[in-house]
């Protein structure tokens, strides 16, 4: 198995298994992604390992069979973020039924949408169990970073509304403290007061709209080289440089087109080159 949020992920809406799912791939690609069907989500889908576990491959047959069940439309890579937490992972999608272009695209927008939703409504219910504004619990801290800034429950509730401006315009609590609390005067005599004028005075300005944009939940990478890229630059999921190196296997299993074939005509070009 891969390292928790690493691995293979196991694309929705398949049909059912049968014996001639892979029939129109050829052999070598078909035998790995049979083998890729068989394992369970989570298990590790990188080069070496998979090498290894099909001892009649090495790394190199391996690598360009990804590719080609990429082109093929069996597989595609995205980075996308570890719930709960900022780390990034590259996730391998593996579908029993070869899909097109379009379809991949849909996905990633799908499963984009619904993962940005979510960092959206848990601080909404955070919010809810609290009962108290971002901009109010900012203001209810700066005692925690400077003493002398203490506010009473009063002066909280009373400044809220322009704190709430600072945070509309995108300032986050941690600029909010350190704006507020930067060069304090030796002795404050009304906390109330003074972080007023301050929350008046050094109004962040308004950013543009698109500095607010969240950005994107997931991320299509190359299958062959993990170079992230809209999906409309990564045709068959792979980039032009590793598009060269692996075409699509035709349907009708024509070795003409076969990774094989391209592997030896580009030996012959070098063989003639000499």
């Amino acid at each position: 198995m891969a390292a928790p949020g690493y691995g293979k992920r196991t694309a929705p809406d398949q049909a059912p298994r049968t014996r001639d799912d892979f029939a129109h791939l050829p052999a070598r690609e078909a035998s790995i992604a049979a083998h890729l069907d068989r394992l369970p989500d989570g298990a590790a889908v990188d080069i070496k390992t998979l090498a290894k576990e099909l001892p009649a491959y090495g790394q190199q047959a391996v690598a360009s069979a990804l590719r080609a069940l990429s082109a093929a439309g069996h597989l595609r890579r995205f980075r996308e973020p570890v719930e709960g937490c900022t780390q990034w992972v590259s996730r391998s999608y593996f579908s029993r039924t070869a899909r097109d272009d379009d379809w991949w695209e849909a996905f990633l927008a799908r499963n984009s949408r619904q993962a940005a939703s979510s960092p959206t409504a848990s601080p909404a219910r955070e919010r809810a169990r609290n009962e108290r504004s971002p901009a109010y619990i900012g203001l209810a801290t700066l005692g925690c970073s400077d003493p002398r800034l203490t506010l009473s429950a009063a002066e909280c509730a009373a400044l809220e509304e322009l704190a709430a401006e600072w945070f509309a315009r995108g300032i986050t609590p941690l600029e909010f403290a350190r704006i507020l609390t930067q060069g304090l005067p030796g002795v404050i005599h009304c906390p109330g007061a003074f972080i007023r004028k301050r929350l008046i005075d050094r109004l962040p300005p308004e950013q543009p709209e698109a500095a607010y944009a969240q950005p994107p939940a997931r991320v299509m990478e190359c299958t062959g080289c993990g170079t992230p890229g809209r999906p409309d630059a990564l045709p068959g999921g792979l980039c032009r440089g590793c598009r060269g190196d692996a075409q699509c296997p035709e349907l009708s299993g024509s070795e003409g087109n076969t990774v094989h074939t391209r592997v030896s005509q580009l030996r012959m070009l070098a063989r003639t080159s000499r």
